[in-house]
């Protein structure tokens, strides 16, 4: 009888376990599981429940539509790209087989979401008259048409052409702000696909036949060594960190030696003699702002940098940006700390962080978080949500933006005039060393940064040609052409 209750009491024991684990698992699916499950991109009630409404439009900041669709059945509708891949990146897709990317993830809920606010009714209250009365009875007496909200870009169609045929067939990116609200004018990745074949792009990058990864946002993902454009964030460490730098007398010798291995040289070996900082910035010598990076230290420099955004998540609406890197550096290196003073050593920046850069000299020292949205309407665009521009931070003076500013003017006009002729801009190129897949020199990229007009900016270009060799014969012609079409 004892054997018997105790195989009882086991078999219960192993029961209750089991029990008990079943209840656990259930809890902790229903607690951290059930959510990512529901948000998955194959959910089909998702799916079902996102097509019951006919997805809202996105516009550019004029008011034409760059989406349209349709409704394909009571659960199903069709999404077309008005302009193909010219907005690939920064739209991205909404597909239910591969699931959404860009603006299209970033306000799924927006696009998705149905005003049940009657046309009609607003129209009376907005302008009372009796039509519009007749207008509001008889919209609340019919079944008024599911359409999701539109969403508003900040994205200019022209400026937008503009930087992508500048662009080319090359590969890299465009971006164009307005520095005093973080508005994105213009935002171009290349290579790109088109957005309204996805199946055939997918194949292709499938295959290994897409080898120059399209379906990456170079523009706020790529990270890249800044070159010669990191020198307005070396030079505003050395305005804020070194006494009298301005009136200061270099003698470059055009090579800067560090040991028998090491050593830093101006771009084709150029000695450019006595000169001061700003004649350093102009003629971008190596030998002067690798001098600089090694008075100021790892820690000061990189300080400097942080305060742009490096090594941080700078908030973006509508779209997230790759962190960029600065380097934590000891005292012993002395060659890798000078090169992070030129844009290389183990530095890495996007695009954006550069344009955010050069928007905070512009914009008195004060940096806006970029902004993809200007607002939220519904199908009639009434407006829904307005998005106000936001402050990032000071990060520097606004007498050291002006310095700089003045030093990016005098770079422009003394080595770019042919390409910048008569848009008052200012401006930095970079051709930033680096390797390729194998660890071996490649083809420089080819960079430039800056804005227009200098006195009073209203657009910043960051421009990156991959593999483009020289900033000023690559990436400036294209900054200057989009700034031209920005203030057109």
């Amino acid at each position: 009888m004892n054997d018997f209750r105790n195989s009882v009491k086991k078999v219960m024991v192993v029961f209750l376990f089991f029990f008990v684990a079943l209840i656990s698992y259930i809890a902790y699916f229903q607690a951290f599981q059930a959510p990512d499950l529901a948000a998955s991109t194959g959910n089909k009630r998702l799916w079902a429940k996102r097509n019951e409404v006919l997805r809202g439009t996105i516009y550019d900041r004029n008011g034409t539509a760059l989406t349209t669709g349709e409704k394909t059945g009571d659960l199903t509708q069709s999404r077309k790209y008005v302009n193909g891949d010219l907005y690939t990146h920064a739209l991205g897709y909404v597909n239910q087989k591969y699931g959404l990317t860009g603006l299209e993830d970033a306000y799924d809920a927006e696009l998705s979401s149905y005003s049940s606010v009657e046309t009609g009714l607003r129209t009376f209250l907005k302008d009372f008259s009796i039509d519009s009365l007749k207008e509001a009875f008889k919209t609340r007496g019919a079944e008024e048409k599911k359409v999701g909200n539109g969403v508003i870009t900040t994205l200019d169609t022209n400026i937008q052409k503009v930087a992508y045929n500048s662009l080319g067939d090359r590969k890299g990116a465009v971006i164009a702000l307005d520095p005093k609200t973080g508005e994105v004018l213009a935002m171009v990745s290349k290579p790109t696909y088109d957005p309204n074949n996805l199946d055939a792009a997918m194949a292709a990058a499938n295959s290994g036949a897409s080898e120059n990864s399209p379906f990456m946002n170079r523009a706020v993902a790529g990270l890249y060594p800044p070159g010669s454009t990191f020198k307005p964030i070396t030079t505003a460490s050395a305005l804020q960190n070194i006494s009298g730098i301005q009136s200061r007398i270099f003698n470059d010798t055009g090579k800067l030696v560090f040991n028998s291995k090491q050593s830093l040289s101006n771009a084709l070996g150029v000695a450019n003699g006595d000169i001061n900082l700003k004649t350093a910035f102009v003629k971008s010598s190596n030998f002067v702002f690798g001098t600089l990076a090694g008075e100021l230290g790892n820690d000061k420099l990189k300080a400097t940098a942080e305060k742009f955004g490096f090594n941080k998540t700078i908030p973006a609406e509508g779209f997230q940006i790759s962190q960029s890197k600065f380097p934590t550096l000891n005292n012993s290196e002395v060659g890798m700390i000078a090169q992070s003073g030129i844009g290389q050593s183990s530095i890495l920046a996007t695009p954006m962080q550069m344009a955010l850069a050069a928007s905070s000299i512009a914009n008195d020292g004060i940096m806006m978080e970029p902004t993809l949205v200007k607002e939220v309407v519904d199908k009639n665009k009434n407006s829904v949500k307005k998005v106000s521009a936001k402050k990032y931070g000071q990060v520097l003076s606004s007498s050291d933006a002006a310095t700089i500013t003045e030093y990016m003017k005098a770079l422009v006009s003394t080595n770019l005039s042919s390409a910048f002729g008569g848009l008052n801009a200012a401006g930095k190129t970079g051709t930033a060393d680096h390797t390729d897949a194998n660890g071996n020199l490649a083809t420089p990229h080819s960079w430039f940064i800056g804005f227009a007009p200098a006195d009073n900016p209203k657009v910043v270009v960051a421009v990156i040609v991959e593999n483009g060799n020289w900033g000023a014969t690559s990436a400036a012609p294209v900054a200057a052409a989009v700034i031209q079409a920005a203030l057109k």
